[in-house]
């Protein structure tokens, strides 16, 4: 016999499961997918259940905003665009869904010699051991040129990037964020952290022209964010820190000019979950009305997806 005094369930209370609240039914779950159905049939064979069924009110989320003229705002780190989704977004920008493009200096950097040379993304630990990484002559010397000249000129950053790869006539500016947003009068703003960026390396760089450029980016998004309030999307695609950093002062300088942006809808793109897209993106900005989803997995899937669905939902 045990030294220790054991509780009686003797008298523990129940109840019958038909008076319980359940959050999970039969009817709710997934169907299989069976071969040569289409996508629509793909979408409703999905459960109706945690995040697929979240996955689904972004959808609808970002339908009623286009429907309703409001932002479709969409934040990308550069993995987003090294991982080959730039064709993926240009098509939602030509469609009339994507209002506005953020990215971080990466992510510029990448598009750029995407839309110029077919290809991008070195070998980081290799360069590093040489100090021969993100030293390509070219990449350097052009973006600093571009970003020095659209100071004088009164442009923001991404535009002027954009400006200057149509007239470098770049072969592969379909697949270029940048050359689109220029194309289509869509902003692509660029948003710099001083020293995070391979150009910053090369003695072309010039810190107060990257801030000036920068800063007037800043600017250009934040009258995007005015316009998201009461319907509108806000989406982060793999930026950690400065995007969200970024949106959240954005979005106090609209409040504090007296635009009422709030009632709208956040979401956030992950491999995992970190701390300042999660609050910063999803939860301290929709306090004032809306909602903040997450939606954990790879870009190269879920954007293509989150993509797809929309399409069907336009036509």
């Amino acid at each position: 016999m045990s030294r220790y005094r054991e509780i009686s369930l003797d008298n523990v209370k129940t109840y019958p499961v038909s008076e319980r609240r359940n959050r999970v039914r039969v009817e709710d779950f997934a169907s299989p997918f069976e071969p040569g159905e289409n996508f629509r049939e793909f979408m409703e064979a999905l459960p109706r259940i945690l995040v697929a069924q979240k996955f689904r009110r972004l959808v609808e989320k970002i339908l009623g905003a286009v429907k309703l003229g409001r932002g479709v705002v969409v934040m990308a780190g550069a993995h987003v665009v090294k991982c080959g989704l730039g064709p993926i977004l240009v098509d939602l920008m030509e469609r009339g869904v994507i209002s506005h493009i953020a990215l971080n200096g990466g992510g510029s950097i990448h598009d750029f010699e995407i839309a110029l040379w077919g290809q991008t993304s070195e070998d980081v630990a290799e360069g590093l051991k040489d100090g021969s990484f993100g030293m390509a002559r070219e990449t350097g010397r052009l973006i600093n040129e571009t970003i020095c000249n659209a100071v004088q000129d009164g442009l923001g950053y991404g535009e002027a990037l954009g400006r200057r790869l149509e007239e470098l006539k770049a072969p592969n500016d379909r697949a270029s964020l940048l050359t689109s947003g220029y194309r289509l009068n869509i902003p692509v703003t660029v948003h710099a952290a001083l020293g995070a960026d391979i150009i910053h390396q090369h003695p072309s760089a010039s810190g107060s022209a990257i801030g000036e450029a920068s800063h007037r980016d800043f600017r250009i998004f934040a009258s995007s964010v005015s316009k998201i309030g009461d319907g509108g999307v806000v989406l982060n695609i793999g930026s950690a820190v400065i995007l969200p950093e970024v949106f959240l002062k954005a979005l106090t300088v609209v409040r504090n000019l007296g635009y009422s942006v709030k009632d709208f809808t956040s979401a956030n793109f992950d491999m995992v979950v970190h701390y300042r897209p999660r609050v910063n993106v999803l939860e301290r900005p929709t306090q004032l009305g809306g909602e903040g989803i997450q939606v954990v997995g790879h870009h190269e899937i879920m954007i293509p997806l989150l993509a797809a669905a929309i399409k069907l939902g336009l036509s």
